[in-house]
Parts: C-alpha cells; structure tokens; sequence
C-alpha cells in the first residue's frame, strides 16, 4: 500500500475518516509517517495527537478501534481518505460521529421517505394525510395496495411507455416502504437480509 504523501511543515498529513459501510465521515485526524505506517501494519487507525504529542491509536483505551478497510490519497496527495469498519462509537462522546450524529445508513432520498412516512403515521392526521388513511385501514388493506401496485407496474413494463412504467414503479416503491414500516421494519432491515443472501 505504497503511496506518495505530501506531510505538511509539521509532518502531518489531514486523515479523513469514513465508515466503509454507511459512508458517513465519522472524524478527521491527523497522521505523521509513523503513524500511516503504524495504520498499515496492524490495520487499525493510528494519529499523531497534536495535543500529547504522541502516536494515539483510536479505541486504544474505549476499546472502539477504527479497522482498516481501505486508505487512498487525494489528486494532490495532501489528505488521506481512510475507510474504516468502526468497532463502537467513534467520537469519545459517544456518538457515532465527531459532529453528534448516530452512524446510521443513509438511502438518499429513501432514507427521507421512510422518516415522512414515519412522521404521518404518528400524526394520524386521516383527513390530511393519504399515508395516515391508508394506515388506519390496517395492514391488510397496505399490504393489497402493494399487490395492485405491482400488478400496474407489471402491465406497464410490458408496453412501450417508460414515463408510465415509471411512475407505476415509484407507486409500488412508495407503497412497499409504507408496507415495510407496516410491520415493523426499514430499508436497513432488507439490506441485512441481501447482504446476508451475498456470497
């Protein structure tokens, strides 16, 4: 793993920290040359703390290393991205990142989706609210929404009209988060499920 590193006056170089998983930053540190190599050998995160003026490998005393997965440099060879598998929080706080924030997954625009829907369910808001009516029918009645939405993106694949297809698609999507939450589960549960299916 023998790359150029441009070490500033101070023979540190800014090491950026990123759950190789949810691919959240989760801290930012700074390495000397014995600490990236130090990193290397035992494949956890090793720093050069400014502050003690030491090497400080993280978790060398919560426990909550930082194991390496993978470490590049940028097109300047001035910073380091470090992709870590994180063992516990990494912020000495407690939480999953320096900036307060839990080391969750994040689907993009699904991710906010499933919080909407959340948030409408919990109001119960019916008159307001399709996803709030369609709950308190039951689960019965968004577990059928799910089939008709399948059957209607099914038709449409089958003809020649992409705009539909996808609309018909977004549907079934929509309907299929609401489905999950119906019985008690998320995105995160039904990437386990694949991930776990993945040889």
């Amino acid at each position: 793993m023998k790359m150029e590193i441009k070490y500033d006056n101070n023979g540190l170089v800014p090491a950026i920290i990123q759950d190789a998983t949810t691919k959240n930053v989760l801290m930012l540190g700074y390495m000397n040359e014995e600490a990236y190599k130090k990193t290397i050998e035992t494949k956890k995160v090793t720093f050069y703390s400014r502050s003690k003026q030491r090497l400080w490998t993280k978790g060398e005393e919560s426990g909550n290393f930082l194991n390496l997965v993978e470490l590049k440099n940028d097109c300047d060879n001035d910073s380091l991205l470090i992709q870590v598998n994180p063992a516990g929080p990494t912020c000495h706080k407690g939480t999953g990142n320096c900036w307060g924030e839990e080391n969750t997954p994040n689907y993009g625009f699904f991710s906010t989706l499933e919080t909407i829907i959340a948030e409408r369910v919990a109001n119960k808001d019916t008159a307001k609210s399709y996803v709030a009516s369609l709950f308190s029918k039951g689960i019965n009645k968004v577990a059928q929404k799910v089939g008709e939405e399948a059957v209607e993106t099914v038709i449409e694949a089958m003809d020649n009209n992409d705009a539909l297809f996808l609309y018909e698609s977004a549907d079934l999507l929509f309907h299929y988060l609401m489905l999950l939450q119906a019985k008690g589960f998320t995105l995160k549960d039904i990437e386990a499920e694949l991930k776990g299916r993945h040889k």
